[in-house]
């Protein structure tokens, strides 16, 4: 009898359900770590490891430990560069070199390496100290974005107006900073759209191009709905994917997924981000409903070292229109989540996730991590993939209490 390969996957939070629930269901051993010992993920781990997946030695120590089969990043950037080392440090297969994964990573590098390439992106300056975030902000022309990860890794991102914006923006980013550096970048009009992507051998492969609604500030850069397809004309279309896959070759990512967010503005197409990983918004999940293409499946398939061949990337099923709505509860201690079945109930919807359980302390919306749940939904057309989305989303209700009525 063959042994049950084992899969050590980086991060057990919403951004991670997907790839779990499909190393699941091929019948791995899920090995699952994550820094929270409430994280929804750790439901579909045979093994859970309560570490934080930025802390290196601890990370390999468990990948040792455990005798893995392979290791995985999916759905949030900060492990991609880790996940690699550790595949390289144990002779595991991994479809990005940790070169590319570093790259891929660091936003300062990444933006390095593009402007080598030429790839049009947003201009930004990289900085070290209050003063320099306002300079490079009075530089770049008011509004400016602000982005610096915090002590999670998750990046935050704002908006700043004015001057006393980025002094405030700078004194939030600095509390909760786990870095020595923020990006100050310009504020570019028009719109963004997400392109969901598999490289085979080099070959970029583009899968679903989504539109994104976006939360209003200051939870900026936060997404409330994923929408497939986007409405783009054609030429629009095909601008996206090339800068995906102009950003993809330029940081030497060959094999396995990749998601890229690009502007596109009245000067054409900017690269905003390239990420060597699934998305973290169900984004594959959606390319599974969309497309009939398993992206969560290939992503596990390529961790392990698994041949993908080009026929695992054609659609074999279709639909009109998908979407992935989130939910967001009201700030406070979740009590209870009422609604779930009925919302399953509504005609289209493919999916109901509710991230967290009685006792989480939702915070006020800022980032992605703040969200409650998500719908996945399918129609005719991505109206009425919304439409149902909506309907099963005002069938939920979180019940929570205010934070000062519980201590």
């Amino acid at each position: 009898m063959d042994a049950v390969s084992r899969l050590l996957v980086l991060g057990a939070g919403p951004a991670q359900l997907g790839v779990l629930a499909a190393a699941r269901a091929r019948g791995l051993t899920v090995v699952a770590a994550d820094r929270d010992p409430s994280a929804p993920g750790f439901r579909y781990a045979d093994r859970r490891a309560i570490v934080s997946i930025e802390d290196d030695p601890a990370i390999d120590r468990l990948a040792r430990a455990e005798e893995i089969d392979g290791v995985i990043a999916p759905g949030t950037d900060h492990a991609v560069a880790l996940a690699a080392r550790v595949a390289l440090r144990l002779g595991l297969p991994h479809p990005v070199a940790p070169e590319s994964a570093t790259l891929a990573v660091s936003r300062q590098k990444q933006r390095e390496r593009l402007a080598e390439s030429g790839i049009p992106q947003p201009r930004s300056i990289v900085c070290r100290s209050p003063a320099e975030v306002t300079e490079a902000a009075e530089e770049l022309g008011y509004p400016v974005v602000i982005e610096v990860p915090d002590r999670t890794g998750e990046r935050g991102v704002g908006l700043a107006g004015d001057r006393n914006a980025v002094a405030q923006a700078v004194a939030d980013a600095l509390a909760e900073s786990k870095d020595e550096y923020c990006l100050v970048e310009e504020l570019v009009g028009g719109r963004i759209v997400t392109v969901n992507a598999f490289s085979l051998d080099g070959r970029f492969v583009p899968l679903t191009v989504t539109d994104r609604e976006q939360a209003s500030p200051p939870a900026f850069g936060v997404s409330l709905a994923h929408l497939w397809p986007a409405e783009l004309e054609p030429a629009a279309v095909g601008a996206a994917v090339d800068t995906a896959a102009a950003a993809a070759r330029a940081l030497g990512i060959e094999h396995g997924p990749t998601t890229a967010q690009v502007l596109l503005g009245d000067e054409g197409p900017l690269l905003a981000k390239l990420s060597a990983r699934v998305g973290g918004g169900h984004d594959a999940e959606l390319c599974r409903a969309a497309l009939g293409v398993d992206l969560n499946d290939l992503a596990v398939a390529a961790a392990l070292g698994e041949a993908v061949q080009p026929q695992h990337l054609v659609a074999v099923a279709g639909v009109g229109g998908a979407c992935v709505r989130f939910l967001v509860a009201p700030p406070g201690e979740l009590r209870e989540a009422r609604g779930i079945e009925e919302a399953f109930a509504v005609d289209g919807v493919r999916g109901v996730r509710v991230y967290r359980k009685p006792g989480h302390r939702f915070r006020p919306l800022r980032r992605a991590s703040d969200r409650a749940g998500a719908i996945l939904a399918t129609g005719e057309t991505r109206e009425e993939a919304l439409a149902a989305a909506d309907r099963a989303a005002a069938q939920i209700r979180f019940v929570t209490a205010r934070a000062e009525a519980v201590a």
